[in-house]
């Protein structure tokens, strides 16, 4: 069983995201900012990370920067969700080898599942 951890601090776009991806029989474990998604990483190894960027007292890109900092976090597949345009993201986010950048507004959760899905394989 493929897992995935939702770093993300709106609780009702992390709780719409698990709901989707544990129905698609993921293991699921959310945190709602840097600061707790780097500890719910090194506890749990996910298979890929859905990443907000903007997020209380750790941001998505330090805790990017951070993991990829570590022996078990280079390799981690990490997929940016955020509402941030394209001009928006820092370019060290991208520089920091993520695997997709998804504006939230544009993508139904069944489009993410699906572009989680071909990441994980």
């Amino acid at each position: 069983m493929p897992k995935i951890a939702i770093i993300e601090d709106d609780e009702t776009i992390s709780q719409m995201y698990r709901f989707k991806f544990e129905s698609e029989g993921y293991e699921v474990q959310t945190a709602g900012n840097g600061k707790l998604g780097l500890e719910l990483a090194e506890k749990m190894q996910p298979d890929i990370i859905l990443l907000d960027l903007m997020m209380p007292e750790m941001n998505g890109d330090q805790m990017l920067k951070q993991l990829r900092q570590t022996e078990w976090g280079k390799n981690i597949k990490v997929i940016v969700l955020t509402n941030m345009g394209e001009q928006e993201i820092p370019s060290s986010v991208k520089e920091m080898g993520v695997n997709g950048i998804i504006l939230k507004a544009d993508m139904t959760p069944r489009q993410v599942a699906e572009l989680v899905k071909k990441t994980v394989s």
